[in-house]
This record gives structure tokens, C-alpha cells and sequence, in this order.
């Protein structure tokens, strides 16, 4: 769409522009490579924006909700409470309370948990239905955010999950849920924490003699967000857990199993768009100085899990020649040098008001940046 039409929809800048269409092709291309019955669910972390939560429900089998105001906006959709789950640490009594109240899957994190699981559904008169999170014995390589195979506050250890059985018990008991990391492009590693993952969850269940309705084997499919990285090629991860879910089906048959998407879906389906107020010269290097910055989109200034600090992709919509080009850094509006959007890069000159745009900018984005930061107005989302 034409970036300028869209600033003149979202009434000012910065905003996120988020292409539906783009979600909806990702979405077909997941169900064509994934094997048949294999359950997906979008995980609303990503991107909590409720007109798109609504649009998506109906693309996908459940969502994944970590907090009670995801867990609201998942029940306002049609999508079936059962297929609905809650998962992160440190879940407060009154939220325990409302997914039991709702019905949805409750995502355990630990023994102490689970035993005030059962207290509050005494409290509320209704029966908890949850499924156990289970921090993997092993390591997930090549992601970009390690959640499992350490000491961590994510899920019960794998050797602790009898322990935990014996102490409140397993009435509830409805899955496993194993998520090793996110953000990952390695086909490899990818690949050899499917097999893991579902090694690990078939001795659990024969260990303890679990009668599941699934097991969710996590995502961590990752997007291309620097110019080195290559998309993965979904077609080869696609046919190697097609063996491992035909084998999965052979020895639990009654067992659905459950990918867990989030980035994957909707990232690259957003831009983040600010306005140039300013050109800015300083030692031989010229700066855009624009009214979007870290506040509003931390995750590309490199303050949301990057080691090294790499741009992002990033555009310009002028009306200069597409010939003319300069290397600038692009940075926001706050008293702070870390608010730099975008290193060196290389655009076509821009004059303030001309447009910076910052791709892959559909994950992550405004809930996950510090909004109140110096008082600047939120950005503006928009949905087309």
C-alpha cells in the first residue's frame, strides 16, 4: 500500500501498518507444509492487537495467551476454550481464577503452582484443566532466545515431573507443553529439537503413565530480520516432522500434537513507519533524526534480546531520485543514544517529512517497548 495513504489512515506518525494479507498467505503456506491433523496456534504475545487477534482466530486452530488481558482478548474470538491456553511464570491467584472460571488450559509452570491450582478451583467451584510446561533436559542450539535445558523460571524440570504428579495430583491433566527456544533459522537445529522434543515427551508419558489430549512441541520458527540471514525452508522442516509425527501417532494415537507460532505468523507482515523531523550533521556524519524511536519499537534499536547490535531492514518513501542515496543513522526523539533505529544505512536522501520505514516490524513492537518513556504519544496501529 502506499505509505503515504497509509499515514494520512493512521492520522499521524509513527505507526505500525500491519498487512493481513501478508498473515494470511504465511498461514496457508504453514497448512500446506505441515502435516495433516497437526494443530496451530498463534501465540498472542507476538502481536496482542485485538482486531488482528479476531481476524487470525479463524486461521488457526487455538491461541496462547500470557496474561489476563491476552486471555480477554482470546475469549472474544470463537475459538473453542479448549483451545486456549495460559502459559508464563509467576500467574497471579486472580488470574489462575479467571481461566479456570473460562475454561481454557492452564500452563503450569511449577509444583507450587499447580498446588494453588488446586486451591483456587476449590474457591471457584470448577474444575482446573491444565496441562504441564516442562523445562526440557536438553538445549535448543541457533535460537535467539533460549527458553529450556538450564535452570530457568520457565516449567518443571523433566527429572521433577513424577514429583510433581505425586503432590497435588494429575486430575486436570490434559498435556505437555515443551518449548526449548524462538527465533531460530537453523534447519539443523531445528530439526534435531523436533526429535528431542518428541523423545522426551513420549518417555514422559510412558514414565508416568499420562492419558494427554496433546502435547504442545512449541515453535521457535524464526524470520529473517538482518541482511546474512537466510528464511528457513519450511518445506524440509515441514517433511522431517512429518516422520516424527506419523512415529508420534503410531505409539499415542488419542495424542493431538500442537505447534506454537507467534513471530512466525505475523512478523514479517508489519512495517513501523516515522516521519523525518530533522536532518542532523555532526562530524562529517549525517543523522534523520524522526518521531518514532526505541519507546516505541525497541526490539529494532537492539535492546530486546541482540547481543550485537544490527539494523533492521529499513526503507524510505521521498520523492528524491532513487538514484540519490546517502549512508545515514536514523535515530528517534529521546535524550538517550541508545535510541538509534538504524546504524549507517544506506537510503535514498530524505528531507524532513519524507518517511523511514523499519520492515519486519509485525512482532514485538509496541507492547514489547517502554510506551511511557519521556512521555511521547503511543504509535498508532493499523490493520488493512
Amino acid at each position: 500500500m502506499d505509505l503515504n495513504l497509509a499515514a494520512d489512515i493512521a492520522g499521524r506518525t509513527p505507526f505500525y501498518l500491519y498487512d493481513f494479507a501478508a498473515v494470511r498467505h504465511r498461514v496457508a503456506e504453514l497448512r500446506a507444509a505441515l502435516p495433516d491433523g497437526v494443530l496451530l496456534h498463534y501465540a498472542i504475545k507476538a502481536n496482542p492487537m485485538p482486531a488482528l487477534v479476531q481476524r487470525l482466530a479463524p486461521l488457526v486452530d487455538g491461541l496462547d495467551v500470557a496474561s489476563h488481558g491476552e486471555l480477554l482478548t482470546a475469549l472474544g474470538t470463537a475459538v473453542d476454550r479448549e483451545q486456549i491456553s495460559f502459559a508464563g511464570p509467576g500467574k497471579r491467584d486472580p488470574e489462575l481464577a479467571a481461566a479456570i472460571a473460562a475454561g481454557v488450559v492452564v500452563n503450569v509452570e511449577s509444583g507450587d503452582e499447580l498446588a494453588r491450582l488446586r486451591r483456587i478451583e476449590t474457591a471457584v467451584g470448577r474444575s482446573a484443566r491444565f496441562a504441564l510446561r516442562v523445562n526440557p533436559d536438553f538445549q535448543l542450539s541457533g535460537s535467539g532466545m533460549t527458553m529450556g535445558g538450564g535452570a530457568t523460571q520457565f516449567g518443571i524440570d523433566a527429572e521433577a515431573v513424577g514429583e510433581v504428579l505425586r503432590g497435588p495430583g494429575r486430575r486436570g491433566l490434559c498435556g505437555l507443553h515443551i518449548f526449548a527456544g524462538s527465533q531460530n533459522l537453523r534447519l539443523d537445529a531445528l530439526t534435531t529439537g523436533v526429535s528431542q522434543t518428541f523423545e522426551l515427551a513420549d518417555r514422559l508419558v510412558r514414565e508416568h503413565r499420562l492419558d494427554l489430549a496433546h502435547v504442545n512441541i512449541g515453535g521457535g520458527l524464526g524470520i529473517p530480520y538482518f541482511p546474512r540471514d537466510e528464511a528457513l525452508d519450511l518445506a524440509a522442516y515441514g517433511r522431517h516432522l512429518a516422520v516424527e509425527v506419523e512415529r508420534w501417532r503410531r505409539r499415542h494415537p488419542d495424542t493431538a500434537v500442537v505447534l506454537e507460532l507467534g513471530r512466525y505468523l505475523v512478523g514479517e507482515a508489519g512495517v513501523f513507519v516515522s516521519r523525518v523531523v530533522e536532518r542532523k550533521h555532526s562530524r562529517g556524519e549525517t543523522f534523520l533524526v524522526v518521531d518514532g524511536g526505541m519507546h516505541h519499537h525497541l526490539a529494532a534499536s537492539g535492546n530486546f534480546g541482540q547481543v550485537v547490535r544490527r539494523n533492521y531492514p529499513v526503507s524510505a518513501v521521498t520523492a528524491k531520485p532513487a538514484d540519490e542515496r546517502e549512508t545515514v543513522t536514523v535515530v528517534g526523539p529521546l535524550c538517550t543514544p541508545l535510541d538509534t533505529l538504524g546504524r549507517r544505512v544506506e537510503l535514498p536522501r530524505c528531507e524532513v517529512g519524507d518517511l523511514v520505514v523499519v520492515h519486519q516490524s509485525g512482532a514485538y513492537g509496541p507492547t514489547a517497548s517502554p510506551v511511557h518513556f519521556l512521555g511521547h504519544p503511543a504509535p498508532v496501529e493499523v490493520l488493512l
